[in-house]
């Protein structure tokens, strides 16, 4: 099996989930990174949490290009990470079919992660082959492991920078077969 290492960004409210960015990182050195030109911008300035902890990782402007980004702008729109979201779902399909038949999905806390992922194609039903209809999650095998949160690997930075998550998903993942691999 390979593994692909993902995390979402998203707006939640209860009855909706919806993207702001996606991190992926496989086993076999591939990463992939993008945000959701398509994302709820009006809804995402009003909600502090996300302004606060996932905004400030989104692409900005450089130099003059900074000057011509009007304030209201969360992200630089022209920056080539910033994608329409079918532009994403199609890259994400080329990215897990690029892995292999035996693909494995892992994220921490990935309930939400993967309600997200799937609906870059419609319903859960709509997924498309070679997209796996589970995710594996890291909290659940540290526990099976016996591992609680404060013993697992911590991240250095870049906290909610879907990239920077997926990498360290991937980290963190890597670390309890390793864990699992002594006790055997």
């Amino acid at each position: 099996m390979t593994a692909v290492h993902y995390d979402l960004e998203f707006l939640e409210d209860g009855r909706t989930i919806e993207l702001i960015s996606i991190g992926m990182v496989c086993d076999d050195g591939r990463e992939y990174y993008a945000v959701n030109r398509d994302m709820p911008v009006r809804k995402i300035r009003k909600h502090t949490w996300l302004m606060e902890n996932v905004v400030p990782h989104l692409p900005k402007g450089q130099g003059d290009q900074r000057i011509h980004m009007p304030k209201r702008w969360l992200f630089h729109y022209a920056d080539p990470v910033v994608k329409h979201r079918d532009r994403i779902a199609d890259d994400v399909l080329d990215f897990i079919r690029a892995t292999g038949p035996d693909v494995e999905l892992w994220a921490n806390y990935g309930a939400y992660d993967h309600v997200c992922l799937a609906q870059l194609w419609g319903r859960m039903i709509d997924l498309p082959e070679g997209v796996p209809m589970y995710t594996n999650d890291i909290q659940q095998e540290a526990r099976r492991l016996g591992i609680r949160w404060d013993q697992l690997p911590k991240q250095e930075s870049g906290e909610h920078n879907a990239l920077a998550d997926a990498r360290h998903n991937q980290t963190v993942r890597r670390w309890l077969a390793e864990q699992e691999a002594r006790k055997q």
